[in-house]
């Protein structure tokens, strides 16, 4: 295969998935690991691609995320593997904080055949899928309503979190840094993720394939602090090298089409 070739191959890889390893491209490329490393480097020089250490990365904006409704249609599948797990995780009768995003109220979807939950959540989308239930108590937290996805934020979202003390955090991510830095988009959001880690016995991070070497702009916290990592593929070298050395547990969530 010319090099041309690998490199518009390569390119539609990353462009599907958000990153991809170099062993990978080596296995689908049938080509040595020296030559991707040099597809892989070539790419990054021309500004198409952001190279990281075991693979490379799309390049997205680091100061804008995508729109809400492009959010909820990407992904999907592998969204909707991660939350059946994390439902399946979640006894009856558990209490559990769910936050802003797409991830999120994929997983308040899965958890519907539940009974007994208490959920607090700062996501309006969330509090309207699980409300329908009579068994369900459901608390919305106070604060400020962003139009654009529906989340709540601002110093009484990060007050009223703190009073409590529940079984589960669930949180989302915007972006994983391969040193392990998670990121987003908005600065108002760095302090309720630390309020809903800090307020739960169990702290499960949703992040699809798409998450891993993808950039944003404000750090919210660090992998080690989470107690449980759900993905729908093996994370990158250097994401699986924190969590061994973090204690960080591990679950895979394949689509039916990647399994």
């Amino acid at each position: 295969m010319k090099q041309t070739q690998r490199h518009q191959q390569i390119l539609q890889v990353i462009k599907t998935q958000g990153f991809v390893a170099t062993e990978e491209l080596v296995e689908s490329l049938n080509v040595s690991p020296q030559t991707i490393r040099r597809d892989l480097n070539v790419l990054a020089e021309q500004k198409l691609i952001h190279r990281h250490h075991g693979g490379a990365s799309l390049l997205s904006s680091s100061v804008v995320n995508d729109s809400y409704s492009s959010r909820k249609i990407k992904q999907h599948l592998e969204k909707e593997s991660i939350a059946q797990k994390i439902a399946e995780q979640i006894p009856n009768g558990a209490s559990l904080f769910l936050d802003i995003g797409t991830t999120a109220e994929t997983i308040a979807r899965a958890l519907l055949e539940h009974r007994d939950l208490r959920i607090i959540t700062n996501n309006i989308h969330v509090a309207s899928l699980l409300m329908v239930k009579d068994d369900f108590n459901v608390i919305m937290a106070g604060g400020a309503l962003r139009n654009k996805d529906g989340g709540i934020v601002g110093e009484a979202t990060i007050d009223f979190i703190k009073q409590f003390r529940l079984d589960y955090g669930v949180v989302t991510v915007s972006g994983i840094d391969l040193d392990g830095s998670l990121l987003d988009f908005d600065y108002h959001e760095v302090r309720v993720t630390q309020a809903i880690i800090a307020s739960s016995r169990n702290v499960i991070l949703a992040a699809d394939h798409s998450k891993f070497g993808r950039n944003a702009m404000i750090n919210i916290g660090n992998i080690a602090q989470i107690d449980h990592l759900y993905t729908d593929r093996p994370v990158p070298q250097d994401i699986s090298e924190i969590l061994k050395q973090q204690d960080v547990q591990l679950t895979l969530c394949p689509t039916q089409l990647s399994s």
